[in-house]
Protein backbone atom coordinates (compact mmCIF):
# COMPACT_ATOMS: atom_id res chain seq x y z
CA UNK A 1 0.00 0.00 0.00
CA UNK A 2 1.45 3.33 -1.04
CA UNK A 3 2.23 5.87 1.65
CA UNK A 4 0.98 8.62 -0.64
CA UNK A 5 -2.42 8.88 -2.30
CA UNK A 6 -2.09 8.38 -6.04
CA UNK A 7 -2.91 11.31 -8.29
CA UNK A 8 -3.51 11.63 -12.02
CA UNK A 9 -0.51 13.36 -13.63
CA UNK A 10 -2.84 14.66 -16.36
CA UNK A 11 -5.24 16.30 -13.92
CA UNK A 12 -5.64 20.09 -14.23
CA UNK A 13 -4.09 20.55 -10.78
CA UNK A 14 -0.91 18.56 -11.47
CA UNK A 15 -0.66 19.88 -15.01
CA UNK A 16 -0.56 23.39 -13.54
CA UNK A 17 1.84 22.60 -10.68
CA UNK A 18 2.98 19.08 -9.75
CA UNK A 19 5.87 20.07 -7.48
CA UNK A 20 4.22 19.76 -4.06
CA UNK A 21 3.06 16.27 -5.01
CA UNK A 22 6.52 15.29 -6.24
CA UNK A 23 8.10 16.62 -3.04
CA UNK A 24 5.75 14.42 -1.02
CA UNK A 25 6.62 11.40 -3.16
CA UNK A 26 10.37 12.04 -2.80
CA UNK A 27 9.97 12.21 0.97
CA UNK A 28 7.48 9.42 1.64
CA UNK A 29 7.18 7.12 -1.38
CA UNK A 30 10.03 7.65 -3.88
CA UNK A 31 9.21 4.44 -5.80
CA UNK A 32 5.47 4.85 -6.15
CA UNK A 33 3.03 2.58 -7.97
CA UNK A 34 0.56 4.79 -9.81
CA UNK A 35 -2.65 3.09 -10.96
CA UNK A 36 -3.64 6.31 -12.74
CA UNK A 37 -0.43 6.28 -14.81
CA UNK A 38 -0.18 2.47 -14.97
CA UNK A 39 3.45 2.56 -13.96
CA UNK A 40 6.04 3.20 -11.24
CA UNK A 41 7.09 6.79 -10.56
CA UNK A 42 10.76 7.36 -9.62
CA UNK A 43 11.05 10.87 -8.19
CA UNK A 44 14.42 11.14 -6.39
CA UNK A 45 17.44 12.44 -8.29
CA UNK A 46 19.74 9.54 -7.40
CA UNK A 47 17.12 6.95 -8.35
CA UNK A 48 16.39 8.63 -11.68
CA UNK A 49 20.09 8.93 -12.55
CA UNK A 50 20.72 5.28 -11.65
CA UNK A 51 17.76 4.17 -13.73
CA UNK A 52 19.17 5.74 -16.90
CA UNK A 53 21.84 3.02 -17.10
CA UNK A 54 20.06 0.17 -15.32
CA UNK A 55 20.04 -2.94 -17.59
CA UNK A 56 16.85 -4.11 -15.88
CA UNK A 57 15.02 -1.18 -17.47
CA UNK A 58 14.57 -1.12 -21.22
CA UNK A 59 14.12 1.81 -23.59
CA UNK A 60 12.55 -0.63 -26.07
CA UNK A 61 9.11 0.18 -24.74
CA UNK A 62 7.03 0.33 -27.90
CA UNK A 63 7.29 -3.25 -29.20
CA UNK A 64 6.36 -4.78 -25.83
CA UNK A 65 3.34 -2.49 -25.73
CA UNK A 66 2.27 -3.68 -29.16
CA UNK A 67 2.41 -7.30 -27.97
CA UNK A 68 0.05 -6.77 -25.03
CA UNK A 69 -2.51 -4.53 -26.72
CA UNK A 70 -5.94 -6.09 -27.31
CA UNK A 71 -6.61 -6.90 -30.97
CA UNK A 72 -8.91 -3.93 -31.48
CA UNK A 73 -6.47 -1.45 -29.99
CA UNK A 74 -3.57 -3.04 -31.88
CA UNK A 75 -5.41 -2.55 -35.16
CA UNK A 76 -5.99 1.12 -34.27
CA UNK A 77 -2.61 1.99 -32.77
CA UNK A 78 -0.30 -0.56 -34.42
CA UNK A 79 0.71 1.32 -37.58
CA UNK A 80 1.64 4.46 -35.63
CA UNK A 81 3.50 2.57 -32.90
CA UNK A 82 5.37 0.46 -35.48
CA UNK A 83 6.73 3.68 -36.96
CA UNK A 84 7.88 5.02 -33.58
CA UNK A 85 9.42 1.63 -32.69
CA UNK A 86 12.13 2.27 -35.30
CA UNK A 87 13.33 5.43 -33.53
CA UNK A 88 16.75 5.16 -31.92
CA UNK A 89 15.47 6.42 -28.55
CA UNK A 90 13.26 3.33 -28.16
CA UNK A 91 15.95 0.75 -28.89
CA UNK A 92 18.44 -1.01 -26.60
CA UNK A 93 22.04 -2.12 -27.20
CA UNK A 94 23.40 -3.42 -29.46
CA UNK A 95 20.95 -1.85 -31.95
CA UNK A 96 21.01 1.49 -30.13
CA UNK A 97 24.81 1.50 -29.86
CA UNK A 98 25.15 1.02 -33.60
CA UNK A 99 22.60 3.69 -34.55
CA UNK A 100 23.99 6.20 -32.06
CA UNK A 101 27.54 5.71 -33.32
CA UNK A 102 26.50 6.28 -36.95
CA UNK A 103 24.48 9.36 -36.00
CA UNK A 104 27.10 10.97 -33.75
CA UNK A 105 29.09 12.70 -36.51
CA UNK A 106 26.14 14.89 -37.43
CA UNK A 107 25.83 16.13 -33.84
CA UNK A 108 29.40 16.54 -32.68
CA UNK A 109 29.72 19.55 -30.39
CA UNK A 110 32.12 21.42 -32.67
CA UNK A 111 29.85 20.98 -35.69
CA UNK A 112 26.78 22.15 -33.75
CA UNK A 113 28.67 25.15 -32.30
CA UNK A 114 29.55 26.24 -35.83
CA UNK A 115 25.84 26.58 -36.57
CA UNK A 116 25.56 29.49 -34.14
CA UNK A 117 26.16 32.21 -36.75
CA UNK A 118 23.48 31.18 -39.20
CA UNK A 119 21.08 30.32 -36.35
CA UNK A 120 21.61 33.93 -35.22
CA UNK A 121 20.65 35.14 -38.69
CA UNK A 122 17.41 33.16 -38.53
CA UNK A 123 16.69 34.54 -35.05
CA UNK A 124 17.23 38.11 -36.25
CA UNK A 125 14.91 37.59 -39.20
CA UNK A 126 12.14 36.07 -37.08
CA UNK A 127 12.47 38.79 -34.42
CA UNK A 128 12.19 41.46 -37.12
CA UNK A 129 8.92 39.94 -38.29
CA UNK A 130 7.73 39.39 -34.71
CA UNK A 131 8.44 42.98 -33.72
CA UNK A 132 6.29 44.40 -36.52
CA UNK A 133 3.35 42.05 -35.91
CA UNK A 134 0.51 43.09 -33.63
CA UNK A 135 -0.28 39.71 -32.12
CA UNK A 136 2.51 39.45 -29.54
CA UNK A 137 2.15 35.68 -29.98
CA UNK A 138 5.58 34.50 -28.86
CA UNK A 139 4.75 30.81 -29.22
CA UNK A 140 3.42 30.75 -32.78
CA UNK A 141 5.36 33.67 -34.24
CA UNK A 142 8.81 32.96 -32.80
CA UNK A 143 9.36 29.89 -30.60
CA UNK A 144 7.40 27.64 -32.95
CA UNK A 145 8.99 28.52 -36.33
CA UNK A 146 12.59 28.92 -35.11
CA UNK A 147 13.49 25.25 -34.54
CA UNK A 148 11.56 24.11 -37.62
CA UNK A 149 13.51 26.60 -39.75
CA UNK A 150 16.80 25.47 -38.19
CA UNK A 151 16.02 21.79 -38.77
CA UNK A 152 14.95 22.43 -42.37
CA UNK A 153 18.30 24.11 -43.04
CA UNK A 154 20.21 21.37 -41.22
CA UNK A 155 18.58 18.73 -43.41
CA UNK A 156 19.09 20.65 -46.62
CA UNK A 157 15.34 21.09 -47.12
CA UNK A 158 13.90 24.22 -48.76
CA UNK A 159 13.22 27.04 -46.29
CA UNK A 160 9.63 27.26 -47.53
CA UNK A 161 8.94 23.72 -46.28
CA UNK A 162 9.28 24.63 -42.62
CA UNK A 163 5.50 24.70 -42.19
CA UNK A 164 5.41 21.01 -43.11
CA UNK A 165 8.03 20.25 -40.46
CA UNK A 166 5.94 22.12 -37.88
CA UNK A 167 2.78 20.25 -38.81
CA UNK A 168 4.38 16.80 -38.68
CA UNK A 169 6.07 17.56 -35.36
CA UNK A 170 2.74 18.57 -33.83
CA UNK A 171 1.05 15.36 -34.92
CA UNK A 172 3.90 13.19 -33.60
CA UNK A 173 3.87 15.01 -30.27
CA UNK A 174 0.27 13.95 -29.63
CA UNK A 175 1.43 10.32 -29.45
CA UNK A 176 5.04 10.49 -28.28
CA UNK A 177 4.24 12.84 -25.37
CA UNK A 178 0.95 11.15 -24.35
CA UNK A 179 -1.31 14.11 -24.80
CA UNK A 180 -4.43 14.43 -22.68
CA UNK A 181 -7.49 16.63 -22.81
CA UNK A 182 -9.10 17.41 -26.17
CA UNK A 183 -6.07 16.03 -28.06
CA UNK A 184 -6.46 12.46 -26.79
CA UNK A 185 -9.25 11.45 -29.19
CA UNK A 186 -8.05 10.43 -32.65
CA UNK A 187 -4.43 11.36 -31.99
CA UNK A 188 -2.97 8.12 -33.39
CA UNK A 189 -4.87 8.38 -36.68
CA UNK A 190 -3.80 12.01 -37.08
CA UNK A 191 -0.19 11.20 -36.28
CA UNK A 192 -0.12 8.26 -38.67
CA UNK A 193 -1.44 10.36 -41.56
CA UNK A 194 1.24 12.96 -40.86
CA UNK A 195 4.00 10.36 -40.59
CA UNK A 196 3.10 8.84 -43.95
CA UNK A 197 3.31 12.26 -45.58
CA UNK A 198 6.60 12.91 -43.83
CA UNK A 199 8.08 9.58 -44.93
CA UNK A 200 7.30 10.30 -48.56
CA UNK A 201 8.91 13.73 -48.21
CA UNK A 202 12.03 12.35 -46.51
CA UNK A 203 12.44 9.59 -49.08
CA UNK A 204 12.51 12.22 -51.82
CA UNK A 205 14.92 14.40 -49.82
CA UNK A 206 17.31 11.48 -49.24
CA UNK A 207 17.33 10.68 -52.95
CA UNK A 208 18.08 14.32 -53.82
CA UNK A 209 20.95 14.47 -51.34
CA UNK A 210 22.31 11.18 -52.65
CA UNK A 211 22.41 12.64 -56.18
CA UNK A 212 23.51 16.12 -55.08
CA UNK A 213 25.33 15.92 -51.71
CA UNK A 214 26.02 19.09 -49.77
CA UNK A 215 27.13 20.11 -46.28
CA UNK A 216 23.73 19.31 -44.74
CA UNK A 217 22.97 16.66 -42.15
CA UNK A 218 21.29 14.20 -44.53
CA UNK A 219 24.34 14.23 -46.83
CA UNK A 220 26.62 13.68 -43.83
CA UNK A 221 24.52 10.78 -42.55
CA UNK A 222 24.49 9.19 -46.01
CA UNK A 223 28.30 9.22 -45.92
CA UNK A 224 28.67 8.11 -42.28
CA UNK A 225 30.19 4.66 -41.96
CA UNK A 226 31.42 2.48 -39.14
CA UNK A 227 34.86 0.88 -39.00
CA UNK A 228 33.51 -2.17 -40.84
CA UNK A 229 31.86 -0.06 -43.54
CA UNK A 230 28.43 -0.31 -41.92
CA UNK A 231 26.02 2.42 -43.02
CA UNK A 232 22.51 3.50 -42.21
CA UNK A 233 19.89 1.90 -44.43
CA UNK A 234 17.45 4.35 -46.00
CA UNK A 235 14.69 3.22 -43.62
CA UNK A 236 17.00 3.83 -40.66
CA UNK A 237 18.01 7.23 -41.98
CA UNK A 238 14.37 8.14 -42.50
CA UNK A 239 13.56 7.09 -38.93
CA UNK A 240 16.48 9.14 -37.60
CA UNK A 241 15.39 12.22 -39.56
CA UNK A 242 11.84 11.77 -38.25
CA UNK A 243 13.14 11.62 -34.69
CA UNK A 244 15.35 14.69 -35.16
CA UNK A 245 12.48 16.62 -36.68
CA UNK A 246 10.13 15.78 -33.84
CA UNK A 247 12.50 15.95 -30.88
CA UNK A 248 14.42 18.96 -32.16
CA UNK A 249 11.28 20.98 -32.82
CA UNK A 250 9.08 20.19 -29.83
CA UNK A 251 11.73 20.41 -27.11
CA UNK A 252 13.32 23.64 -28.39
CA UNK A 253 9.94 25.36 -28.74
CA UNK A 254 9.16 24.37 -25.15
CA UNK A 255 12.57 25.50 -23.93
CA UNK A 256 12.17 28.97 -25.46
CA UNK A 257 8.63 29.43 -24.15
CA UNK A 258 9.47 28.16 -20.69
CA UNK A 259 12.46 30.51 -20.57
CA UNK A 260 10.20 33.43 -21.42
CA UNK A 261 7.78 32.42 -18.66
CA UNK A 262 10.58 32.17 -16.09
CA UNK A 263 12.19 35.48 -17.05
CA UNK A 264 8.80 37.21 -16.94
CA UNK A 265 8.29 35.92 -13.41
CA UNK A 266 11.83 36.97 -12.43
CA UNK A 267 12.33 40.30 -14.16
CA UNK A 268 15.46 41.09 -12.16
CA UNK A 269 17.15 38.07 -13.74
CA UNK A 270 15.78 39.03 -17.14
CA UNK A 271 17.45 42.43 -16.70
CA UNK A 272 20.71 40.74 -15.68
CA UNK A 273 20.86 38.91 -19.02
CA UNK A 274 20.03 42.12 -20.86
CA UNK A 275 23.03 43.76 -19.17
CA UNK A 276 25.31 40.73 -19.49
CA UNK A 277 24.38 38.45 -22.42
CA UNK A 278 26.96 35.87 -21.34
CA UNK A 279 24.51 34.89 -18.57
CA UNK A 280 22.30 33.34 -21.25
CA UNK A 281 24.31 30.11 -20.93
CA UNK A 282 23.45 29.76 -17.26
CA UNK A 283 19.89 30.91 -17.89
CA UNK A 284 19.34 28.09 -20.38
CA UNK A 285 20.68 25.52 -17.91
CA UNK A 286 18.53 26.88 -15.09
CA UNK A 287 15.41 26.74 -17.27
CA UNK A 288 16.29 23.14 -18.15
CA UNK A 289 16.52 22.35 -14.44
CA UNK A 290 13.64 24.39 -13.10
CA UNK A 291 11.03 24.13 -15.87
CA UNK A 292 12.58 21.91 -18.53
CA UNK A 293 10.78 20.88 -21.72
CA UNK A 294 10.75 17.16 -20.84
CA UNK A 295 9.02 16.00 -17.66
CA UNK A 296 9.20 12.21 -17.81
CA UNK A 297 11.03 9.42 -19.66
CA UNK A 298 9.51 5.94 -19.75
CA UNK A 299 11.26 2.58 -19.37
CA UNK A 300 9.96 -0.98 -19.70
CA UNK A 301 10.90 -3.53 -17.00
CA UNK A 302 12.99 -6.45 -18.35
CA UNK A 303 12.73 -8.75 -15.35
CA UNK A 304 11.39 -8.89 -11.82
CA UNK A 305 13.47 -7.03 -9.25
CA UNK A 306 13.28 -5.04 -6.03
CA UNK A 307 13.68 -1.28 -5.99
CA UNK A 308 13.64 0.61 -2.67
CA UNK A 309 11.69 -2.22 -1.10
CA UNK A 310 9.12 -2.39 -3.90
CA UNK A 311 8.57 -5.49 -6.04
CA UNK A 312 8.88 -4.39 -9.67
CA UNK A 313 7.54 -6.91 -12.18
CA UNK A 314 8.64 -7.65 -15.73
CA UNK A 315 6.33 -6.02 -18.26
CA UNK A 316 5.55 -3.03 -16.04
CA UNK A 317 6.48 0.55 -16.88
CA UNK A 318 8.77 2.83 -14.90
CA UNK A 319 8.47 6.62 -15.22
CA UNK A 320 11.73 8.51 -14.67
CA UNK A 321 10.34 11.81 -13.38
CA UNK A 322 13.05 14.27 -14.44
CA UNK A 323 10.83 17.18 -13.44
CA UNK A 324 10.97 15.92 -9.85
CA UNK A 325 14.65 14.92 -9.86
CA UNK A 326 15.60 18.46 -10.86
CA UNK A 327 13.89 19.83 -7.74
CA UNK A 328 15.43 17.33 -5.30
CA UNK A 329 16.59 19.30 -2.26
CA UNK A 330 19.16 16.64 -1.39
CA UNK A 331 21.03 17.61 -4.57
CA UNK A 332 20.12 21.20 -5.46
CA UNK A 333 20.23 24.03 -2.89
CA UNK A 334 16.93 25.89 -2.60
CA UNK A 335 15.53 23.76 -5.46
CA UNK A 336 12.22 25.61 -5.83
CA UNK A 337 13.90 28.96 -6.49
CA UNK A 338 14.81 30.01 -10.03
CA UNK A 339 18.32 31.49 -10.00
CA UNK A 340 20.48 31.95 -13.10
CA UNK A 341 23.49 32.94 -10.97
CA UNK A 342 23.88 29.40 -9.62
CA UNK A 343 26.51 27.05 -10.93
CA UNK A 344 25.23 24.36 -13.28
CA UNK A 345 26.87 21.77 -11.03
CA UNK A 346 25.61 19.29 -10.05
CA UNK A 347 24.21 18.61 -13.49
CA UNK A 348 20.49 18.66 -13.96
CA UNK A 349 18.84 15.84 -15.89
CA UNK A 350 16.83 18.01 -18.25
CA UNK A 351 18.18 16.10 -21.26
CA UNK A 352 18.55 12.72 -19.60
CA UNK A 353 21.82 10.95 -18.91
CA UNK A 354 23.83 7.97 -20.12
CA UNK A 355 23.73 6.32 -23.54
CA UNK A 356 20.21 7.60 -24.20
CA UNK A 357 20.96 11.24 -23.35
CA UNK A 358 19.28 13.51 -25.89
CA UNK A 359 21.22 13.43 -29.17
CA UNK A 360 20.17 16.99 -30.01
CA UNK A 361 20.82 18.49 -26.57
CA UNK A 362 23.64 20.73 -27.81
CA UNK A 363 21.54 21.99 -30.71
CA UNK A 364 18.71 22.99 -28.35
CA UNK A 365 21.24 24.68 -26.06
CA UNK A 366 22.78 26.65 -28.94
CA UNK A 367 19.36 27.83 -30.11
CA UNK A 368 18.49 28.99 -26.59
CA UNK A 369 21.87 30.64 -25.98
CA UNK A 370 21.69 32.49 -29.29
CA UNK A 371 18.02 33.46 -29.08
CA UNK A 372 17.68 34.73 -25.49
CA UNK A 373 20.24 37.59 -25.67
CA UNK A 374 18.93 38.67 -29.06
CA UNK A 375 15.34 38.71 -27.78
CA UNK A 376 16.30 40.82 -24.76
CA UNK A 377 18.56 43.11 -26.75
CA UNK A 378 15.68 43.94 -29.08
CA UNK A 379 12.90 43.83 -26.45
CA UNK A 380 14.47 44.49 -23.02
CA UNK A 381 11.09 44.83 -21.28
CA UNK A 382 9.39 41.84 -22.87
CA UNK A 383 7.07 39.99 -20.50
CA UNK A 384 4.28 37.40 -20.61
CA UNK A 385 0.71 38.65 -20.41
CA UNK A 386 -1.70 37.00 -18.00
CA UNK A 387 -1.62 33.53 -16.52
CA UNK A 388 0.16 30.64 -18.21
CA UNK A 389 -1.81 27.52 -19.12
CA UNK A 390 0.17 24.30 -19.50
CA UNK A 391 -0.76 21.47 -21.85
CA UNK A 392 -1.89 18.21 -20.22
CA UNK A 393 0.93 15.85 -21.18
CA UNK A 394 2.74 13.03 -19.42
CA UNK A 395 6.13 13.67 -20.99
CA UNK A 396 6.41 17.32 -22.07
CA UNK A 397 6.21 20.66 -20.30
CA UNK A 398 4.59 22.92 -22.87
CA UNK A 399 2.40 26.02 -22.79
CA UNK A 400 -0.98 26.20 -24.51
CA UNK A 401 -0.13 29.67 -25.79
CA UNK A 402 2.11 32.59 -24.88
CA UNK A 403 1.27 36.23 -25.53
CA UNK A 404 3.85 38.87 -24.61
CA UNK A 405 3.96 42.64 -24.22
CA UNK A 406 6.79 45.17 -23.96
CA UNK A 407 7.71 44.98 -27.63
CA UNK A 408 7.59 48.78 -28.13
Amino acid sequence: MSAVEDQDLLSPELTADPHAYYAQLRQEDPVHWSPASKGWLLTRYDDVVAAYTDPLLSSDRVRPLLKVLPAGRRAELGPMLETISRWMVVTDPPAHTRLRKLANDAFRQQRVAMMGNWIGEIVDELLGEFGTADSGDFLHDFAYPLPATVIARMMGAPRGDQHLFQQWSDELALVAFSAGGKDRAGRHARALAGVRDMQRYLADLIERRRREPGDDMVSLLLEAAGEDGDRLADAELMALCSLILFAGHETTTNLLCNAMVMLSRHTGQRDMITADPSLANRAVEEVLRFEGPIKILVRWVHEDHERAGREIKAGQRVFLVQQSANRDGDVFPDPDSFDITLSVQPLHVGFGRGPHACLGAQLARIEGRVALPKILQRFPRIHVDGDVTWKPSIASRAVEGLTVSGLR
